[in-house]
């Protein structure tokens, strides 16, 4: 049980994250005509015009979410006036597995998909109804980083969803990785408060001040074994508990190459679709209940990809293969050290780091310096006078070449 991780280092890459490029290529395909006049020309279609449908929200992930708040409150009320021993079982089997489906609901109405963009203030109030049974407030604080894990994937930096230094040194041994998997609750919500802070919001207080109203009326009214029973459903829940594998198996490098994997199994059933996460950061506007229609449609792009079936597995595994631990990630630096030359990297200019991003989009090889909004103009208009002189160049050769078959 003392063996440690033969990983040295986290992977290093010095590519952007895959799920953009796929991205683009789902919704569009660049392919050559020739006109009526004899030139080729390059034109778009959509490759996949019914992926645009899917986007948008779903109903059911509200439905859901009420459903188990309230099942939850009804088994706070059994609980109180059992036995201890019973009470610890209910926590760990009924109120882990509900609190932690409760917590994958914070996913999806991060992403606004249970009422849509144009309503923000009912997917907010219902991320306050999904937070109550887990007794730590947790809802609006998830959303405001978990943006980020999008955004900068992998990103040394940024993505707040990297293990840190301090627990890769920390949780090498298979001991570790058992004590690091059971402390994910602690780490989840830590982590980002080490790697990128952000100042406390207004919404945060709010969330927290419900949280504790309810705490405070579950002790008073329902009494300690209530209250055990929420909070240790969520300690233990999202701890060493079989659904906790969704946090080892989406990230963590099984296959090398790949930084990203879905799991295809009964337990997405309760977890909103959370294991189709291929799918789910190629298009992250799609609801969960809506991805494995995704995954039907484009079967070229998923159907290939290495995948998990088992939550189970994937805990076993990764405690007990040397080549996995905290260190299984990959990581790269693209993205900060460009918003560090631009002076973005405290995000108070929202505009100047679209600008970076939007550079680094445009920027195949990822090798060249990033540019000033003039260099970029600059570069636009010549690339644009390029591209009219290759087309000149390319019509006149097709008009020698005509003159001579004549």
């Amino acid at each position: 049980m003392g063996a440690r991780l033969s990983r040295s280092d986290f992977q290093w890459v010095y590519t952007d994250e895959p799920h953009t490029t796929r991205r683009k290529e789902m919704l569009r395909e660049l392919i050559f005509i020739l006109t009526e006049t004899c030139h080729f020309g390059r034109s778009q279609i959509e490759k996949y015009p019914q992926i645009k449908q899917l986007m948008g929200h779903d109903w059911r992930i509200a439905a859901q979410v009420v459903v188990t708040v309230l099942i939850q409150l009804i088994m706070a009320v059994l609980v109180r006036d059992l036995q201890w021993k019973y009470v610890w079982l209910f926590t760990y089997v009924i109120s882990g597995t509900l609190n932690h489906s409760l917590s994958i609901s914070f996913h999806e109405i991060g992403h606004n998909l249970a009422f849509g963009n144009h309503r923000p203030l009912a997917n907010r109030i219902l991320g306050y109804i999904a937070n109550l049974p887990l007794c730590i407030p947790s809802s609006v604080t998830f959303k405001k980083y978990h943006i980020d894990h999008h955004k900068f994937q992998g990103d040394d930096l940024l993505d707040p969803d990297l293990p840190t230094y301090f627990e890769a040194w920390l949780f090498q041994s298979r001991i570790g990785k058992v004590i690091y998997i059971a402390a994910q609750p602690l780490l989840y919500g830590v982590r980002p408060l080490l790697r990128v802070p952000k100042p406390l919001t207004l919404l945060e207080v709010v969330n927290l001040i419900i949280e504790f109203v309810f705490d405070g009326l579950v002790m008073y009214f329902l009494g300690r074994k209530s209250f055990v029973y929420l909070f240790f459903g969520t300690v233990l829940g999202l701890g060493l508990h079989p659904i906790s594998g969704h946090f080892i198996s989406e990230h963590y490098i099984f296959v090398e190459g790949y930084e990203t994997y879905s799991y295809y199994g009964p337990m997405n059933y309760i977890t909103y679709n959370v294991g189709y996460h291929n799918e789910h950061h190629d298009f992250p506007n799609i609801p969960g209940y809506l991805l494995p229609k995704l995954k039907k449609i484009a079967p070229d792009y998923y159907d290939n990809l290495p995948c998990h079936t088992s939550w189970i597995k994937v805990i076993i595994d990764f405690v007990r293969n040397p080549d996995l631990g905290p260190k299984s990630r990959i990581r790269r630096t693209m993205r900060s050290d460009a918003l560090r030359a631009n002076n973005a990297i405290d995000f108070k200019s929202k505009t100047k780091i679209n600008e970076v991003l939007h550079d680094i989009d445009n920027n195949n090889n990822h090798q060249t310096p990033h540019l000033s909004k003039e260099e970029r103009i600059l570069n636009y208009k010549k690339k644009i006078s390029g591209k009219m002189s290759d087309s000149s160049s390319t019509v006149e050769h097709m008009n020698n070449e005509h003159s001579k078959q004549e």
